[in-house]
């Protein structure tokens, strides 16, 4: 995780839980063009995959640089680009390990 030590324990924690499932509000970015708000329903080392609702498709968010608000554990979190750019079977060990490269 790049910046994992930015993180508060509790933080830590429930980003290092799932988040396909999980509510999110992101701004336009130079990566994205326009707002998006929805539900995570996927998501690779680089992109998150959001369905808004009344969208058929799902949109592509470059998790580059990505800013925005995340509802996770029943609390809304900010979105921390460099806390998800790992790959998600990773973000586990990463996080609750403390560190950005380390497992302990």
């Amino acid at each position: 995780m790049g910046n994992a030590s930015g993180l508060s324990p509790a933080d830590r924690l429930a980003y290092a839980g799932e988040i396909i499932g999980a509510p999110v509000r992101i701004p336009a970015s130079p990566g994205l063009g326009r707002p998006v708000e929805g539900v995570v329903v996927d998501e690779t080392l680089s992109l998150l995959y959001v369905r808004e609702p009344g969208r058929a498709r799902r949109v592509a968010v470059p998790k580059s640089g990505l800013t925005g608000t995340i509802l996770l554990g029943g609390r809304e979190l900010p979105l921390r680009a460099e806390a998800l750019r790992v790959r998600p079977e990773d973000r586990t060990k990463r996080l609750l390990a403390g560190g950005p490269r380390r497992f302990r």
